[in-house]
């Protein structure tokens, strides 16, 4: 039994007038363009300009310019800029909609993911980002003598290096927390989703973002990349755990912060207890949302052995049952791969689990006849330690399946990895869930959920660890890492040292008691 299909009936390409407008907002020409086409159909999208050193210094330098006005302007006027965004995306959903399955040849339903992920956090920033920013005024080392303000101020230019795979959601919702934190912002987004990074800043600046605030670079990473990062104040990018390590070198010779967000081999555990049915269809998604290639998903399954076979049983039913085409509409539900690269990733880790021994449950082929880069949703069971897709992460629509006999041997098995991004844990005991996850490395964890009730709560911090990457995105972390703060101590009537005619001796003595009388009422 394999996966349903069904074809396109809607346009293969971009109106050329929006693609215009688009290409538009690129500060790029100095090099050769590139052409660019839809991976679910092969259709080409655009002729896409390319940035050289001289395009890539305008674009600081404009940013820049903007930049220092922008830091000046009322934080209630940022605020208000990200509020008219949220309204337009929301608006407009079907215009981005339409070109995020075009370049990524995801799903409307997984592109969709990604309008709600700026939504929310627009709305979110908007309404934490005023308390955030605030000044702070904490007590002096001399309460009443010592007066001490706290203040935040930007970083500057904020380099927003996003990837392909969620191409509104990664260069958007990173963006918007450095720009209503004072900073200009220029995004080097991957050449095959470039249109949406540029949709959103047009939107931006209709929204009422000052023109030159938001840059964006256009070029392969490895052509331009140090490029970006050798100007910017402040690095935040979404990537391989490879790119990651390069980046962190490249930033730490500067003495510049970054933040990171990698890859991820997620774990899902299915405890004794768990409700089956929900857990399995829930699963599906948390596999196979924009056909795998999301660092959040699941590619490992951990079942207790008292319910392993239901579990398989009507996973494996939901999955073969999922209908893959390139329809820009709601009618399917898995998309294409985005790259021949990821093809030919997803096939080699199959191929090789198969010819070691593992067992395919559903799918386990690509789709030629559906367009260049499909491949069927794929269950694997009986996957070994000697097989690549046991350990490699393969950013793509398989997940393999692995019965245990405890929670012990579940969370052991969860943990040996060198990743640490997202997890689930079923079961039917929140409270026994939330201890399970506890025990999970991983910077997030979800309990009766895959992984959208985690990342879907912006007041709450997302980020890896191992090689899963450093610092955070959402909550107030997701802010906060775009400035700095400077600290203002003003001391009055009194100096902070020995008074004129009094010895060290005796200032040391007099210290030593009033460090003991302010530990006791501190401790009140």
């Amino acid at each position: 039994m394999t996966t349903t299909a069904r074809q396109a009936a809607e346009p293969t390409a971009l109106p050329s007038a929006l693609v215009g407008q688009l290409l538009a907002h690129a500060v790029a020409g100095g090099a050769p363009s590139v052409e660019i086409h839809a991976p679910a159909t092969g259709a080409k999208l655009a002729d896409l300009p390319q940035s050289s050193t001289d395009d890539i210094e305008r674009a600081f330098a404009t940013a820049r310019a903007a930049q220092r006005d922008w830091a000046r302007t009322p934080v209630r006027e940022r605020v208000a800029v990200l509020r008219r965004l949220h309204d337009i995306v929301l608006a407009e959903q079907s215009t981005i909609l339409d070109i995020v399955q075009l370049e990524t040849g995801k799903s409307r339903a997984h592109a969709f993911d990604e309008v709600g992920d700026v939504a929310v956090n627009a709305r979110y920033y908007a309404s934490v980002a005023a308390r955030l920013l605030a000044d702070r005024k904490p007590r002096g080392v001399l309460p009443v003598l010592t007066k001490v303000d706290v203040r935040h101020r930007p970083k500057g230019v904020v380099a927003v290096i996003s990837p392909w795979n969620y191409p509104l959601a990664l260069a958007v919702s990173d963006a918007l927390p450095a720009l209503v934190a004072g900073n200009a912002v220029v995004a080097r987004p991957d050449n095959q989703t470039a249109l949406t990074a540029l949709w959103a800043i047009d939107a931006a600046e209709r929204a009422g973002l000052p023109r030159g605030l938001w840059q964006a670079v256009l070029g392969r990473g490895s052509v331009i990349g140090g490029e970006v990062i050798g100007r910017a104040d402040y690095v935040d990018y979404t990537g391989s755990s490879a790119t990651g390590r390069t980046i962190a070198q490249q930033a730490g010779q500067r003495l510049i912060g970054y933040s990171l967000e990698l890859g991820g081999k997620n774990p899902l555990l299915v405890l004794a207890d768990a409700d089956v049915s929900r857990a399995a269809r829930i699963a599906v998604r948390a596999c196979f949302a924009s056909a795998g290639q999301l660092c959040e998903s699941i590619e490992r399954i951990y079942v207790h052995q008292d319910v392993h076979d239901r579990f398989v049983a009507e996973f494996v039913d939901r999955v073969r049952a999922l209908r893959l085409g390139s329809g820009l509409d709601y009618d399917t539900d898995i998309g294409s791969l985005t790259f021949p690269r990821q093809l030919d990733t997803v096939t080699e880790h199959v191929d090789d689990a198969v010819a070691k021994g593992a067992t395919v449950l559903a799918g386990g082929k690509a789709r030629p006849d559906l367009g260049p880069y499909f491949y069927e949703p794929t269950v694997l069971a009986d996957v070994g330690p000697g097989m690549t897709v046991y350990r490699e992460e393969t950013f793509g629509p398989v997940v393999s399946i692995y019965r245990v006999g405890s929670d012990d041997e579940a969370v052991d098995a969860a943990n040996d990895t060198a990743y640490g991004l997202n997890a689930s844990v079923w079961t039917k005991d929140t409270a026994r869930g939330r201890e399970i996850a506890a025990r999970i490395d991983a910077g997030s964890v979800n309990v009766n959920e895959g992984f959208i009730a985690a990342w879907g709560s912006a007041d709450a911090p997302s980020g890896g660890l191992g090689i899963s990457g450093t610092g955070r995105r959402h909550g107030p972390e997701g802010l906060l890492k775009y400035v700095d703060t400077q600290t203002i101590a003003t001391q009055r009537v009194l100096p902070i040292a020995p008074l004129p005619g009094m010895s060290e001796h005796l200032w040391a003595k007099t210290m030593t008691l009033y460090f003991g009388v302010m530990k006791t009422l501190r401790q009140k």
